[in-house]
Protein backbone atom coordinates (compact mmCIF):
# COMPACT_ATOMS: atom_id res chain seq x y z
CA UNK A 1 0.00 0.00 0.00
CA UNK A 2 0.98 3.59 -0.11
CA UNK A 3 1.64 5.66 2.86
CA UNK A 4 -1.76 7.73 1.66
CA UNK A 5 -4.10 4.57 1.45
CA UNK A 6 -2.29 2.96 4.07
CA UNK A 7 -3.19 5.86 6.64
CA UNK A 8 -6.48 6.16 5.41
CA UNK A 9 -7.29 2.12 5.79
CA UNK A 10 -6.01 2.02 9.20
CA UNK A 11 -8.00 5.13 10.11
CA UNK A 12 -11.29 3.82 9.10
CA UNK A 13 -10.68 0.73 10.78
CA UNK A 14 -9.10 1.40 14.19
CA UNK A 15 -10.94 4.81 14.24
CA UNK A 16 -6.97 6.72 15.01
CA UNK A 17 -4.80 7.41 12.51
CA UNK A 18 -1.47 5.23 13.10
CA UNK A 19 0.57 7.85 14.82
CA UNK A 20 -2.61 8.48 17.73
CA UNK A 21 -2.49 5.08 17.58
CA UNK A 22 1.60 4.52 18.56
CA UNK A 23 0.93 7.30 21.03
CA UNK A 24 -1.64 5.62 23.13
CA UNK A 25 0.30 2.52 23.07
CA UNK A 26 3.18 4.12 24.09
CA UNK A 27 1.32 5.96 26.64
CA UNK A 28 -0.37 2.92 27.96
CA UNK A 29 3.19 1.17 28.14
CA UNK A 30 3.86 4.58 30.49
CA UNK A 31 1.61 4.61 33.04
CA UNK A 32 3.06 0.64 33.42
CA UNK A 33 6.48 1.80 33.31
CA UNK A 34 6.18 4.61 35.71
CA UNK A 35 5.13 2.69 38.50
CA UNK A 36 7.72 0.13 38.45
CA UNK A 37 10.25 1.73 36.82
CA UNK A 38 13.66 3.60 39.26
CA UNK A 39 12.99 7.14 37.35
CA UNK A 40 10.83 8.59 34.99
CA UNK A 41 13.16 9.29 32.41
CA UNK A 42 13.71 5.39 32.48
CA UNK A 43 9.88 4.92 32.57
CA UNK A 44 9.31 7.31 29.63
CA UNK A 45 12.54 5.51 27.46
CA UNK A 46 11.34 2.16 28.03
CA UNK A 47 7.69 2.59 26.96
CA UNK A 48 9.42 3.90 23.92
CA UNK A 49 9.54 7.52 23.47
CA UNK A 50 12.19 9.37 21.85
CA UNK A 51 11.93 12.44 23.68
CA UNK A 52 11.14 13.17 27.20
CA UNK A 53 9.80 16.43 25.78
CA UNK A 54 7.61 14.92 23.81
CA UNK A 55 6.02 13.00 26.39
CA UNK A 56 5.65 16.29 29.14
CA UNK A 57 3.88 17.54 26.57
CA UNK A 58 1.13 15.12 26.50
CA UNK A 59 1.44 14.11 30.13
CA UNK A 60 -1.35 16.59 31.70
CA UNK A 61 -4.21 15.36 28.70
CA UNK A 62 -3.01 11.67 28.99
CA UNK A 63 -2.60 11.38 32.89
CA UNK A 64 -4.06 14.36 34.46
CA UNK A 65 -0.59 15.47 36.40
CA UNK A 66 2.82 15.20 35.74
CA UNK A 67 4.70 11.92 35.26
CA UNK A 68 6.79 12.60 38.70
CA UNK A 69 3.27 12.86 40.48
CA UNK A 70 1.39 10.16 38.40
CA UNK A 71 4.65 7.49 39.64
CA UNK A 72 3.61 8.58 43.14
CA UNK A 73 0.21 7.85 42.51
CA UNK A 74 -1.24 11.07 42.50
CA UNK A 75 0.95 12.60 45.60
CA UNK A 76 1.55 16.47 45.61
CA UNK A 77 -2.38 16.36 43.78
CA UNK A 78 -5.19 18.08 46.04
CA UNK A 79 -8.42 16.44 44.90
CA UNK A 80 -11.66 17.95 46.91
CA UNK A 81 -14.53 15.93 46.63
CA UNK A 82 -18.19 15.26 48.53
CA UNK A 83 -20.80 12.60 48.44
CA UNK A 84 -24.35 13.98 48.00
CA UNK A 85 -27.79 12.56 47.38
CA UNK A 86 -30.05 12.25 44.40
CA UNK A 87 -33.07 10.17 42.75
CA UNK A 88 -30.01 8.04 41.62
CA UNK A 89 -28.86 7.18 44.74
CA UNK A 90 -25.92 8.69 46.03
CA UNK A 91 -23.21 10.75 43.92
CA UNK A 92 -19.70 11.50 44.44
CA UNK A 93 -18.16 14.43 43.14
CA UNK A 94 -14.37 14.78 43.06
CA UNK A 95 -12.43 18.09 41.15
CA UNK A 96 -8.70 18.56 41.20
CA UNK A 97 -7.09 21.88 40.34
CA UNK A 98 -8.26 21.70 36.46
CA UNK A 99 -11.40 21.13 37.12
CA UNK A 100 -14.34 17.74 37.86
CA UNK A 101 -12.12 14.78 37.51
CA UNK A 102 -15.06 12.46 38.36
CA UNK A 103 -18.93 11.95 38.82
CA UNK A 104 -19.78 8.50 40.27
CA UNK A 105 -23.00 7.35 40.72
CA UNK A 106 -23.95 4.31 43.51
CA UNK A 107 -25.56 2.94 46.53
CA UNK A 108 -22.89 2.99 49.45
CA UNK A 109 -21.37 6.50 49.30
CA UNK A 110 -18.27 4.86 50.89
CA UNK A 111 -17.91 2.06 47.88
CA UNK A 112 -17.63 5.84 45.89
CA UNK A 113 -15.02 6.93 48.00
CA UNK A 114 -12.92 3.92 48.20
CA UNK A 115 -12.95 4.46 43.93
CA UNK A 116 -11.71 7.15 44.37
CA UNK A 117 -9.00 6.54 46.14
CA UNK A 118 -8.16 3.58 44.01
CA UNK A 119 -7.71 5.72 40.90
CA UNK A 120 -5.67 8.63 42.83
CA UNK A 121 -3.97 5.84 45.61
CA UNK A 122 -1.46 8.76 46.85
CA UNK A 123 -3.41 11.93 46.08
CA UNK A 124 -4.24 14.26 49.45
CA UNK A 125 -8.28 13.79 49.36
CA UNK A 126 -9.85 16.29 51.12
CA UNK A 127 -13.49 16.60 52.23
CA UNK A 128 -15.44 19.37 50.35
CA UNK A 129 -15.88 22.76 52.41
CA UNK A 130 -19.95 24.63 52.19
CA UNK A 131 -18.55 26.23 48.79
CA UNK A 132 -17.68 22.45 47.59
CA UNK A 133 -21.11 21.86 48.69
CA UNK A 134 -22.39 24.13 46.19
CA UNK A 135 -20.60 22.13 44.04
CA UNK A 136 -22.40 19.16 44.29
CA UNK A 137 -25.79 20.83 44.56
CA UNK A 138 -25.30 21.98 40.98
CA UNK A 139 -24.62 18.35 39.74
CA UNK A 140 -27.11 17.01 41.88
CA UNK A 141 -29.26 19.69 39.86
CA UNK A 142 -27.97 18.82 36.40
CA UNK A 143 -29.10 15.24 36.83
CA UNK A 144 -32.44 15.94 38.69
CA UNK A 145 -33.06 18.62 35.45
CA UNK A 146 -30.84 18.01 32.99
CA UNK A 147 -29.77 22.09 30.90
CA UNK A 148 -28.24 22.01 27.60
CA UNK A 149 -25.00 22.24 28.66
CA UNK A 150 -22.81 21.57 31.95
CA UNK A 151 -20.86 23.91 32.68
CA UNK A 152 -18.13 23.49 35.25
CA UNK A 153 -14.62 22.60 34.14
CA UNK A 154 -13.83 19.08 33.29
CA UNK A 155 -10.65 16.99 34.32
CA UNK A 156 -10.76 14.87 31.26
CA UNK A 157 -7.63 12.52 30.93
CA UNK A 158 -7.34 9.77 27.91
CA UNK A 159 -6.50 8.71 24.59
CA UNK A 160 -6.76 10.59 21.62
CA UNK A 161 -9.61 8.21 20.58
CA UNK A 162 -10.94 8.52 24.08
CA UNK A 163 -11.24 12.10 24.19
CA UNK A 164 -12.99 11.85 20.42
CA UNK A 165 -15.42 9.69 21.57
CA UNK A 166 -16.37 11.34 24.98
CA UNK A 167 -16.21 15.03 23.11
CA UNK A 168 -18.99 13.03 20.62
CA UNK A 169 -20.88 12.11 23.96
CA UNK A 170 -20.92 15.67 24.68
CA UNK A 171 -22.48 17.07 22.10
CA UNK A 172 -25.41 14.88 22.27
CA UNK A 173 -28.59 17.09 23.04
CA UNK A 174 -30.42 15.98 26.22
CA UNK A 175 -33.68 13.91 25.75
CA UNK A 176 -31.69 12.31 22.80
CA UNK A 177 -29.88 9.12 22.01
CA UNK A 178 -27.82 7.04 19.65
CA UNK A 179 -26.59 4.10 19.11
CA UNK A 180 -22.13 3.29 19.00
CA UNK A 181 -21.94 3.25 15.50
CA UNK A 182 -23.83 6.56 14.86
CA UNK A 183 -20.93 7.98 17.34
CA UNK A 184 -18.10 6.20 15.03
CA UNK A 185 -19.83 7.39 12.29
CA UNK A 186 -19.56 10.85 13.77
CA UNK A 187 -16.10 10.51 14.91
CA UNK A 188 -15.36 9.19 11.12
CA UNK A 189 -14.25 5.56 12.41
CA UNK A 190 -17.35 3.72 11.42
CA UNK A 191 -16.19 0.46 12.17
CA UNK A 192 -14.48 1.15 15.48
CA UNK A 193 -17.91 0.15 17.39
CA UNK A 194 -16.32 -1.91 19.88
CA UNK A 195 -13.59 0.60 20.55
CA UNK A 196 -16.75 3.48 21.16
CA UNK A 197 -17.71 1.11 23.65
CA UNK A 198 -15.28 0.54 25.49
CA UNK A 199 -14.56 4.21 26.03
CA UNK A 200 -18.18 4.72 26.78
CA UNK A 201 -17.57 2.54 29.71
CA UNK A 202 -13.98 3.77 30.56
CA UNK A 203 -15.70 7.36 31.58
CA UNK A 204 -15.07 8.39 35.15
CA UNK A 205 -17.02 11.32 34.80
CA UNK A 206 -20.89 10.62 34.73
CA UNK A 207 -23.53 13.31 33.40
CA UNK A 208 -21.13 15.36 32.41
CA UNK A 209 -20.36 13.14 29.71
CA UNK A 210 -23.79 11.07 28.88
CA UNK A 211 -22.58 8.03 28.22
CA UNK A 212 -26.08 7.08 28.99
CA UNK A 213 -27.66 8.67 26.28
CA UNK A 214 -25.89 5.75 23.86
CA UNK A 215 -27.35 2.79 23.19
CA UNK A 216 -26.30 -0.50 21.17
CA UNK A 217 -27.54 -0.76 17.48
CA UNK A 218 -30.62 -2.99 18.85
CA UNK A 219 -31.52 0.18 20.90
CA UNK A 220 -31.06 -1.89 24.31
CA UNK A 221 -28.93 -0.42 27.13
CA UNK A 222 -26.11 -2.39 28.16
CA UNK A 223 -22.54 -1.21 30.14
CA UNK A 224 -23.27 1.36 31.56
CA UNK A 225 -20.53 1.92 34.10
CA UNK A 226 -22.88 3.03 37.31
CA UNK A 227 -25.84 0.64 36.11
CA UNK A 228 -28.47 0.05 33.47
CA UNK A 229 -31.39 1.28 35.74
CA UNK A 230 -29.55 4.25 36.12
CA UNK A 231 -29.16 5.31 32.99
CA UNK A 232 -32.27 4.48 31.81
CA UNK A 233 -33.70 6.57 34.45
CA UNK A 234 -31.75 9.00 33.46
CA UNK A 235 -33.08 9.08 29.82
CA UNK A 236 -37.13 9.38 30.73
CA UNK A 237 -36.33 11.70 33.46
CA UNK A 238 -34.05 14.06 30.34
CA UNK A 239 -37.05 13.40 27.83
CA UNK A 240 -40.01 14.27 30.23
CA UNK A 241 -37.56 17.64 30.81
CA UNK A 242 -37.02 18.28 27.35
CA UNK A 243 -41.06 17.33 25.99
CA UNK A 244 -43.13 19.89 24.50
CA UNK A 245 -46.29 19.72 26.81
Amino acid sequence: MSNYYFHRVFKALIGVTPKEYAMAHRTRRARQELVKSNSVTEAIYGAGFNSSGRFYAKSMETLGMTPTRFRKGGAGTRIRFAVGECSLGSVLVAMSERGVCAISLGDDPESLVRDLQDQFPRAELVGGDQEFEKLVAYVVGFIEAPRTRFDLPLDVRGTAFQLRVWQALSEIPAGSTVSYTEIAERIGAPKAVRAVAQACASNHISVAIPCHRVLRNDGARSGYRWGVERSCWKERRQRNEHSPD
